[in-house]
């Protein structure tokens, strides 16, 4: 094995052959730029929506509406760099098929890896909030499923630990013992993740049609929200506007971020997409805007509502109206949440077989996982094995671990997506004539804009902030936290001389550096577990991907 055959990068011409019949033409191309679009929106406004978004609040209190924009911004460079490789490479694999041609095969596999932790592993979140608002719509009823069968078996014991009256000690004195081991599973997470798996086996075109209605469902349930919502606020709730300092928002990230992370499962759908190089780019920037309005209009009514103090709740849009005594608008709250959630599951749960199925074309899984159904046209085995690796989890794990795992994957790999561009080679005129009416991002030279932005904002932070600097280089105290920013400082350092000597694009460069940033306010917690899990992925890649890979054999 040699350090360099690590680093071995798939040519563009490979990536982007579309004509082997045995790999490339088997799925159906059967979706429009609005398709795309509303896949972007049913994957973005979901858990973030109905759930991520009270713990955000709650912690940073009305000036969370800072971190979603900045979460906006970062996505938003992001997506431009996503849609310059999707008009550059138009096929599935998302980030993974990204990295392969500009990092080479060991960032491919580390940013595939990662991404199992934002499809797969997201999902379980999504299931545990679905199931909570399901519940809640079914108690409108008068249904009732027992505590034992609600709940995760995690939060149920830790409840009993913590002799924490509610649900999860209820679930744990009346659950049926078998064998000396308690019954406590989620029973309504289990039957979506089912039924999800269902129809996205079964074909891509009934999934579309699936999804838009939900989106059209949720978006003018969302907009009767805000409308009801912005009649009962209070503007001294908006006061302090960050009650927790900057600190306080910023701890919301993984939250916030959480809410954004869907728009990049339309780079996923390529070799389903009619016109994917026009598509794709369109799809992925036009739903990441109109949810980011959505976001911050929707962070401003709830605050405004209610005091930040009373939102750290699992159902904060529930809550608010319960607090406002406002009951009829908390059946309407579930059903959207329910339709909310079921179609970021559903886009989810289409993303992550299509990324394996890219993996095992290139060798690095095994040929099973690029099979697609003959009949129904999709990666039947791939989507099979989505649905065990997000159901077994359901049954041992809890959404707070869960939600924490997914963001910093994802960040992780969206730092290698915007890293990737930077390092795309420039393009030849016949290409770029080639490539005449797709997107193309649009090269400004960063030589010395970068380099003069980035002395204006350390020089303001010190004139605005006086002790910052100290602080955080003071790492006798609370190094684990301070650790982050203090790479990410000396990161903007270094970056300074590359793109005057290198001449950067600014647009990726300017990704690149906003996706690190958010990664400052990740957790030590968070950096182990996500550590661990890289770990894992890099033994599956030495052990099976570096020596079956089709580079490799050539």
């Amino acid at each position: 094995m040699s350090f360099k055959s690590l680093f071995r990068k798939k040519p563009l011409a490979a990536a982007q052959d579309n004509t082997d019949d045995s790999h490339h033409s088997g799925l159906n191309r059967v979706l429009t730029v609005k398709d795309l679009t509303f896949f972007g929106i049913a994957a973005i406004i979901g858990g973030g929506t109905f759930s991520a978004i009270g713990n955000a609040c709650f912690s940073g209190g009305p000036g969370v509406v800072l971190l979603y924009v900045i979460c906006a911004i970062a996505c938003g460079f992001t997506a431009m760099c996503y849609a310059e490789f999707a008009s550059r490479v138009p096929v599935s694999g998302s980030a993974y098929t990204y990295a392969y041609v500009s990092f080479g095969e060991l960032f491919a596999w580390i940013i595939g890896w990662a991404l199992l932790m934002e499809y797969s592993i997201g999902n379980i979140y999504i299931a545990f909030s679905w199931s909570g608002y399901f519940t809640n719509l079914l108690s409108s009823f008068g249904l009732h499923i027992p505590e034992y069968l609600t709940i995760n078996y995690h939060a149920a014991h830790l409840a009993f630990t913590e002799n924490k009256v509610g649900e999860g000690l209820t679930a744990w004195n009346t659950a049926p013992i078998i064998g000396g081991l308690r019954i406590i599973f989620d029973l309504p997470a289990v039957v979506i993740n089912v039924i999800i798996t269902a129809l996205v086996y079964i074909g891509t075109k009934e999934s579309k049609n699936f999804s838009n209605l939900m989106v059209y469902i949720k978006l003018a349930i969302i907009v009767l929200v805000i409308i009801v919502g912005a009649w009962y606020i209070d503007i001294d709730n908006w006061t302090p506007f960050m009650p927790n300092g900057f600190g306080g928002v910023m701890a919301g990230v993984s939250a916030v971020f959480f809410a954004y992370i869907g728009f990049d499962a339309v780079s996923t759908l390529a070799e389903e997409s009619k016109n994917p190089q026009r598509d794709l780019p369109r799809g992925m920037i036009y739903s990441l805007v109109a949810c980011t309005i959505i976001y911050i209009i929707l962070a401003l009514v709830i605050t405004g509502m209610v005091s930040y103090t009373q939102l750290g709740v699992s159902d904060p849009l529930a809550e608010i109206f319960a607090l406002k005594g406002v009951k009829w608008m908390l059946f309407i709250v579930s059903i959207a949440a329910v339709v909310a959630m079921t179609s970021v599951m559903l886009v989810f749960q289409m993303g992550q077989p299509r990324i394996w199925m890219t993996m095992s074309r290139d060798g690095l899984m095994p040929k099973k996982f690029a099979e697609v159904h003959p009949k129904h046209k999709t990666p039947g085995f791939a989507t099979l094995i989505t649905g065990l690796v997000v159901g077994v989890p359901i049954f041992f794990t809890d959404e707070n671990f869960v939600l924490d795992f997914t963001s910093i994957g994802t960040l992780f790999a969206f730092v290698l997506v915007c890293g990737g561009v930077l390092m795309l080679s420039p393009q030849s005129k016949e290409e770029l004539e080639a490539r005449a009416g797709k997107f193309k991002i649009p090269y400004i030279n960063s030589k010395y804009i970068y380099p003069i932005f980035m002395i204006a904002v350390l020089i303001g932070l010190q004139l605005l902030l006086p002790d910052f600097y100290a602080d955080t280089f003071n790492l006798a105290e609370a190094a684990d936290t301070k650790i982050p920013m203090v790479v990410f400082l000396l990161f903007t350092v270094v970056m300074m001389p590359i793109a005057f000597t290198k001449n950067l694009s600014l647009i990726p460069l300017l990704g690149l550096l906003s996706c690190c940033y958010l990664l400052t306010g990740m957790s030590a917690t968070n950096w182990t577990w996500f550590g661990i899990w890289l770990l894992i992925g890099l033994v599956i890649y030495f052990l099976y991907g570096y020596r079956k890979s089709n580079l490799s054999k050539s």
